[in-house]
């Protein structure tokens, strides 16, 4: 498919844009590491050569109160242009464009020196901030405006203003956070005076062709946020204060109300970014889930947004552009939305990465030659074994790829089915368009053993034989009324009414939603009351969600939070989700037996029945048996290697399956 829209060069006051994708802003990590401007530079150049528009860093205070965390970055002293000069000369070598985004947290910061337009404690922080005196306003502009013109002096083409997301300029525009009565606080006019001085100021101490992007929150998604026709008006304001382009910010971090995990539409809120173009001159950028270029295109080409703003799909994959403008988008690897390496990594001051591509942010790390080209069997092909074999043969390996089911992707050929990941799809479509693409030899259907080891006699063989469900080892197990997940999964089994669910881990979140939602329509602005038409303040309707006809436990043996163990960005998705369907979820759970009549148990003291019509078993994995150790005495030490869920079974963790996949090839 032909992309024309997408590909259209765009003049903003004098700085041409080649084209309408934009790598939106996302924190790294690699802004605080010592050596993390050299690999920073390195990151951002893979995706300009990708063929991307305009890329947006990752934000940086513009003081030392605004920092999201007493050691993050912030831009405000000369010292620090050396640094910040390497990212923009790598990004220029590739004709494209790069901006700085400047973010005030507020009282988002993670840190005891926080300050706020008023003193109201975040529900997400520790710490409660300190009001902003009428002084510390008028400081804080002007650091504004003093790291805008050192962005300027480092070679930035601009730089973007953080407005929305709840930090600290959002918090000055709403009544939720802005309780102020002096000129600062009040009526809508005053509070919207702290992001139009800024941009003013900005404007001031920086040229006219610096680009003044600002990211503007649409849609607040919390009670006490802005009204539509407030957003109206400021986007407006923000025009005639001298900003060069709006972005669109979705959701403040508090909000309980998904933005951008998986289980997020495409392009769901491009309805809100086509409101505020048809009332401003200047041009307007979309964001959240995106992740293909048809979806980029139709935006575009339906007159919804002038550009489109994705982050994660560029860690996926920074030569998406080119791709693109190739037409060979089925060569994509697309960002499956699952927040699993990104910004989980960030929440727990990991740098980012990708689980589809584990290369993302650490690109040096693999700047390896590749030595005498070897033969290598692998057998599997779950995701820890895609990942070897496709890695292998780019680096000039000969490959046999040993599957013994007719179809590769293993456990994502369970997790493709469950509703919300239906993106696991483009993963193995990905894979099998690659696998062809450079000549690997893949056998399905074909069940591995030392003879046919011996036949092929290969330099290496790498075993990714992932994992089998676990069972209770409880009475009454083999009734027919018990079912893995596998079973149930993998072949539709048909379920009664009332059901209990044995494991709270992924697989049994997963397995409540799949009993849930299968079959089912679950409008997503109706499920968790998003306003569409402008009606309401905030973006907020009241949800149409409804709990499940079928009685549902979801039963863990450890004592605490069901799911605590979910990713940190995700995981209250999922939870909430439940929740609002009625499952019930109970903690500390001892199995007795199961009887003809259910699952018996105890709990807090008191053995009971769950008289259930079914129990379906997700109590972990364990290794799938092979032949390892034979296969070890034949080929000797060093040429055997044990990976993915068949070398460590706790969990089903794609994200270490594809990463291991990748290391082993370069450790060969």
């Amino acid at each position: 498919m032909k992309y024309p829209k997408s590909f259209e060069s765009f003049d903003i006051h004098g700085v041409t844009l080649k084209n309408r994708f934009i790598m939106g802003s996302m924190h790294t990590g690699l802004e605080e590491k010592r050596d993390g401007y050299l690999r920073l530079a390195r990151y951002f150049e893979e995706r300009a050569k990708g063929g991307v528009g305009l890329i947006i860093t990752g934000g940086f205070s513009p003081n030392f109160r605004g920092r999201l965390s007493p050691f993050a970055c912030q831009l405000s002293n000369r010292f620090q242009l050396t640094k910040h000069k390497r990212v923009t000369n790598a990004v220029h070598k590739h004709d494209s464009k790069i901006c700085l985004q400047l973010l005030h947290a507020g009282r988002y910061s993670y840190h005891p020196f926080s300050v706020a337009p008023s003193k109201i404690k975040s529900p997400i922080t520790p710490f409660t901030p300190s009001q902003l005196s009428k002084r510390g306003i008028n400081k804080t502009i002007n650091d504004f405006a003093n790291s805008a013109r050192l962005a300027m002096q480092a070679g930035y083409d601009g730089v973007e203003i953080m407005g929305s997301e709840g930090y600290l300029i959002n918090q000055f525009i709403v009544k939720r956070t802005n309780q102020r009565t002096d000129e600062w606080g009040g009526n809508y006019e005053s509070r919207i005076r702290f992001p139009l001085e800024i941009i003013k100021k900005v404007r001031e101490k920086t040229s006219s062709k610096f680009l003044i992007i600002y990211r503007l929150s649409m849609l607040d998604l919390v009670e006490g946020g802005s009204s539509p026709e407030e957003v109206i008006q400021l986007a407006k304001e923000v025009e005639k204060a001298g900003a060069s382009m709006i972005n669109t910010g979705i959701g403040w971090h508090e909000a309980r109300i998904p933005t951008i995990a998986t289980n997020v539409p495409r392009g769901a809120f491009s309805f809100v970014t086509e409101r505020v173009k048809k009332e401003v001159s200047i041009p307007c950028i979309t964001a959240n889930r995106f992740n293909n270029p048809e979806d980029v295109e139709k935006a575009i080409e339906a007159g919804k947004t002038d550009f489109v703003s994705m982050a994660r799909p560029f860690l996926a994959d920074p030569e998406f552009v080119n791709k693109a403008k190739a037409e060979q988008a089925e060569e994509i690897n697309t960002c499956i939305g699952c927040n699993q390496a990104c910004l989980d990594h960030i929440f727990q001051n990991k740098v980012a990465s990708c689980l589809v591509n584990p290369k993302a942010c650490f690109e040096a790390d693999y700047d390896k030659e590749c030595g005498k080209p070897q033969k290598i069997m692998i057998i599997g092909a779950g995701p820890a074994g895609l990942a070897t074999a496709l890695e292998a043969k780019k680096l000039g390996h000969e490959v046999i790829l040993v599957e013994k089911s007719s179809e590769i992707g293993g456990q994502f050929n369970l997790a493709k089915k469950i509703p919300g990941k239906e993106e696991f799809y483009e993963t193995l479509r990905y894979f099998n368009v690659q696998l062809a693409k450079h000549g690997v030899d893949i056998r399905l259907n074909k069940e591995a053993d030392l003879e046919f080891i011996k036949s092929e006699n290969p330099d290496h063989l790498v075993f990714c034989t992932g994992v089998t469900p676990r069972k209770m080892k409880v009475e009454g197990e083999n009734l027919p009324h018990v079912i893995s997940y596998l079973d149930f999964i993998k072949n539709d089994k048909e379920i009664g009414n009332d059901i209990a669910i044995v494991g709270s881990g992924g697989i049994g979140f997963d397995v409540a939603q799949y009993i849930y939602e299968r079959n089912k329509e679950k409008p997503f602005y109706d499920f968790w009351g998003i306003d569409t038409e402008a009606q309401n303040v905030s973006g907020l309707k009241k949800p149409t969600s409804k709990p499940s006809e079928r009685k549902i436990y979801l039963l863990q043996r450890s004592e605490g939070k069901v799911g605590a163990k979910l990713g940190k960005t995700t995981g209250w998705v999922h939870r909430l989700s439940l929740k609002k369907h009625g499952i019930i979820t109970l903690a500390g759970v001892e199995y007795k037996k199961i009887t003809s009549e259910g699952l018996v148990v105890d709990h807090e003291g008191q053995e009971k029945t769950l008289k259930v019509d079914n129990i379906i078993v997700c109590a972990g994995q364990v290794a799938n048996p092979t032949f390892y150790d034979e296969a070890k005495k034949y080929l000797g030490e060093g040429k055997v290697h044990l990976i993915g869920g068949a070398r460590f079974t706790p969990g089903l963790d794609a994200k270490r399956a594809f990463k291991e996949g990748i290391d082993l090839v370069y450790s060969l």
